[in-house]
């Protein structure tokens, strides 16, 4: 435990160091980083496994760049499987060949061969993240993606000590790939996770893992920047460091005004960078924790992962696996720090704090008109079972999952190479109805009612370079109502609205906000409820749309849209690289 402390530690100093020595630099640099994707034996919970990392590495090495700069991350493939790698909330301008999910803007990447994914750094700065984008592999391959600002941070009153990267994930027992894989073939939900993690640590509270604990060593009276990132696959976790109050200065790598909370809600592809004060100035040692944040009816892991903020010259931890010390240690953080894993209400006020900075300097750029808006519900669904099988979903069905009654179905090729190629035929098509096919009271809806079956097919629908567009993601109550994370490739979003019930176009548009929205590249749209975004299409290239939570996109909660490319040179998609893998 101590040399991971020690660790965390120097690598939290050479990332202050690294962004103070470029502080002030103007000039663009070319960084160059080699992923090999490989397994290595990892032993978690007193279950040793090969576990599919990166380099090695679990989690995977951080990225660190400057904003501005440009990046060559060369990806060499030494399984037998496919893989692709996602560097997610990277706007990836003019570059969508490199932006990553597999048959959407890339063919995978085969076994023993390479890809270099090249993309400039744009008008971002702050805490990402990357992660595999090939069936349930993320469960495992995930890091760090670091921008540093060309100048000093809007927040930073005092002298910021150090920095303490927090990547929250879950750890499978079982072999991730043969989870996801039976629950396509059953058609029931998937085998919940063995434990939530902090930094690939699951910490004291589960089975012989006391030596598996992550802590991080902090001096007294200092300010300490946390980037908080959620890499788990399927859950949405609250997070809490007992004793402390956070501060909100960023989220999806876009600063916000600052907002002082005992805990945040965080959905999986979100990013929350907090600024922490270590003000006890007593010392000691003080919870670093984890929990879930629950809306589905489906089993689900209801465990914490904790770890230790330690102040420096105090004696280390001494936790015992006694089954009673465990539940102490469980019931003090729940009543402390931690809400309830049912808590909606604090998951919206903690949503509904979070503005955009919108200064002179960082001003929001939120369209205040419209040129289209598309309006989609998002579904889990029932689908009869095929005749001669037997499904294991509820009632003898499959579990499906749909927009707009739509379940993506993933094509034999990159969608994006094909509309380069102006070969489309057999890979998709532009009929993605922009409104409910039917009507009705979608989160009042009587299940037993309704036909829960869904549509399968590959489709979009295509923009204007330019426009401003309007997304209204609708939630359902079929099978139950359900908080979904959706994240949107290529271009970052504004939450304009967001509530509970059916979304009503003529009175809920009246409250947008249209000063200050969160500006995000995931949102959480809310349990039973709706969520509005407005988006500047104003990067030419193929889009995935998908909810965050890997069990859903598997089932098809997903679309994709095409932005046309701009008149100016500035503004096409740029020529696919002389490597792009090949189908």
């Amino acid at each position: 435990m101590e040399n991971r402390s020690f660790l965390m530690m120097m690598m939290s100093t050479f990332l202050l160091l690294f962004a103070t020595l470029l502080r002030y630099s103007s000039a663009s640099t070319t960084h160059r980083f080699h992923f090999n994707v490989e397994w290595k034996k990892v032993t978690r919970l007193c279950h040793t496994k090969q576990l599919l990392t990166v380099n090695g590495q679990y989690p995977g090495p951080s990225v660190v760049v400057y904003e501005g700069d440009t990046v060559e991350i060369k990806v060499t493939n030494r399984i037998a499987h496919n893989t692709t790698i996602h560097w997610h909330g990277l706007r990836q301008y003019r570059t969508g060949w490199a932006d990553g999910p597999a048959y959407i803007t890339q063919c995978p990447i085969r076994s023993k061969q390479s890809y270099t994914y090249r993309f400039k750094v744009e008008d971002q700065r702050g805490t990402l993240l990357w992660h595999a984008h090939h069936s349930w592999q993320r469960a495992s391959v995930y890091g760090a993606f670091i921008i540093y600002p060309r100048k000093p941070y809007p927040f930073s009153g005092s002298h910021i000590q150090s920095e303490i990267p927090i990547i929250l994930g879950e750890w499978w027992n079982d072999d991730v790939d043969k989870v996801e894989k039976e629950m396509m073939r059953t058609g029931a939900g998937p085998k919940i996770s063995d434990a939530y993690t902090l930094n690939g640590l699951p910490g004291p509270l589960y089975p012989c893992s006391t030596k598996d604990t992550f802590t991080a060593t902090v001096d007294a009276g200092k300010t300490y920047i946390l980037r908080i990132i959620n890499a788990a696959l399927n859950n949405e976790l609250f997070f809490a460091v007992t004793n402390h109050t956070l501060t909100v200065v960023e989220v999806d790598a876009v600063y916000t005004k600052p907002v002082h909370t005992k805990a945040i809600m965080i959905a999986p592809g979100q990013t929350t960078t907090l600024l922490l004060r270590t003000d006890q100035l007593s010392g000691g040692e003080f919870l670093i924790a984890a929990t879930p944040y629950v809306t589905s009816v489906f089993p689900f892991n209801n465990s914490t992962t904790i770890g230790f903020l330690r102040y420096s010259g105090k004696s280390k931890p001494e936790i015992s696996n006694n089954i009673r010390r465990r539940r102490r240690l469980t019931a003090m953080l729940t009543r402390e720090a931690l809400p309830n894993m049912l808590d909606t209400k604090f998951a919206t006020r903690f949503s509904d704090s979070i503005k955009s900075l919108g200064s002179e300097e960082y001003p929001c750029k939120v369209p205040t008109k419209i040129d289209k808006r598309v309006t989609t519900t998002i579904s889990l669904n029932l689908q009869d079972c095929p005749r001669n099988q037997t499904c294991g979903g509820y009632a003898g069905k499959r579990f499906f999952a749909s927009m707009n009654n739509i379940s993506f179905v993933r094509p034999p090729k990159s969608i994006l190479e094909s509309y380069y190629k102006k070969q489309s035929k057999g890979v998709f098509s532009l009929d993605f109805p922009e409104n409910p096919p039917k009507r009705f009271d979608f989160t009042g809806v009587d299940p037993v009612s309704e036909n829960m079956n869904t549509e399968f097919g590959t489709k979009l629908f295509e923009m204007e370079f330019g426009s401003r567009l309007e997304i209204v993601f609708q939630g359902t109550s079929f099978l139950n109502i359900e908080n979904h994370p959706l994240h949107v490739h290529g271009h970052n979003f504004f939450v304009v609205g967001r509530g509970f019930g059916n979304f009503d176009p003529e009175k809920d548009t009246a409250r947008y906000n249209l000063v200050d929205p969160p500006e995000r590249n995931t949102f959480a749209v809310p349990t039973g409820g709706w969520a509005a975004i407005r988006i500047n299409a104003d990067n030419p290239g193929v889009w995935f749309i998908h909810c965050h939570l890997e069990e859903h996109t598997s089932w098809g909660l997903a679309m994709g849209f095409i932005v046309k490319d701009g008149p100016l040179p500035s503004q096409t998609l740029l020529p696919p690289p002389h490597d792009f893998p090949h189908c």
